[in-house]
């Protein structure tokens, strides 16, 4: 964390400029037929570099995550989380179609993940097969084989918001038995995969988790994707205020300003 700059002179925010960190996370994709939908993309200044931020406003975009959807039917990618000049992809649906599949980590069914392709890298592979685990921020997705799901690919973890959390964990695949049939989401926030005639569970809202598979039999539905955040830590020196009031501000443990998006929104920086 470094300080900040007087660029200008004037009053307000008029020529400042702070060295920010920060955490992206893309929405969740959703479960397939019996895929587990990619964790959103996750790019964050502690794996890179910090961001100069002038004053004023900055628009911030929260990637929602995709589904859920009816049996038999398969997610689109979730959405792109956006702030200032870094973009995390939302995570590939469960065994999406055509390159919806693909995306932050990629949805089962080889769905590739890094997509498109960023340094550090901002997601890992799906499973390769049909009802495998859709992949996470740290880990790819895996395929069990049958009669059960895969395992969702395991997230990364953050302590930017002064606690320690995972993030873009993978949604687990549908299973082709009653029980336990369908495969554990991965750590941060991925969804289960359902049982043979059950859905799949939701990816974790905020944490950008991918959706479970829904079970091969039909179920009810497939699990829909977790929206992602941005989180934004400033010099203490800093002012940090958001719109809409559903977005939070803070104080990291360490003196720091924080905001938080969870929904889109915009950042007022003095």
């Amino acid at each position: 964390m470094f300080g900040y700059q007087i660029l200008g002179f004037g009053s307000g925010s008029a020529g400042v400029s702070y060295d920010v960190d920060y955490l992206v996370v893309g929405g969740g994709g959703g479960g397939g037929n019996s895929g587990g939908g990619g964790g959103g993309g996750f790019r964050t200044s502690t794996d890179s570099s910090v961001i100069a931020l002038e004053g004023g406003d900055h628009t911030i975009t929260i990637g929602t995550g995709s589904g859920p959807v009816a049996a038999f039917t398969n997610c689109p990618r979730g959405g792109d989380s956006i702030f200032s000049t870094i973009t995390s992809t939302g995570g590939g649906g469960g065994n999406g179609p055509g390159s919806e599949k693909d995306g932050g980590s990629g949805g089962a069914g080889n769905g590739s993940g890094n997509t498109p392709p960023v340094t550090p890298s901002q997601g890992n592979d799906g499973a390769p097969s049909g009802n495998g685990g859709g992949g996470g921020a740290n880990a790819a997705g895996t395929s069990t084989g049958n009669p059960s799901g895969g395992t969702g690919g395991a997230g990364k973890p953050s302590s930017l918001s002064g606690s320690a959390t995972t993030y873009a964990g993978g949604g687990g695949g549908g299973g082709y038995i009653p029980s336990p049939g369908g495969g554990p989401g991965g750590a941060g926030g991925g969804g289960n995969g359902g049982s043979r005639y059950a859905a799949g569970g939701a990816g974790t809202n905020g944490l950008g988790g991918g959706g479970g598979g829904g079970g091969v039999d039909g179920s009810p539905s497939n699990g829909a994707g977790g929206s992602g955040i941005v989180i934004i830590k400033a010099p203490s020196d800093s002012t940090l205020s958001v719109a809409p009031g559903t977005n939070t501000t803070g104080t990291h443990p360490d003196g720091s300003k924080l905001a938080t998006f969870t929904v889109s929104g915009t950042l007022t920086v003095e």
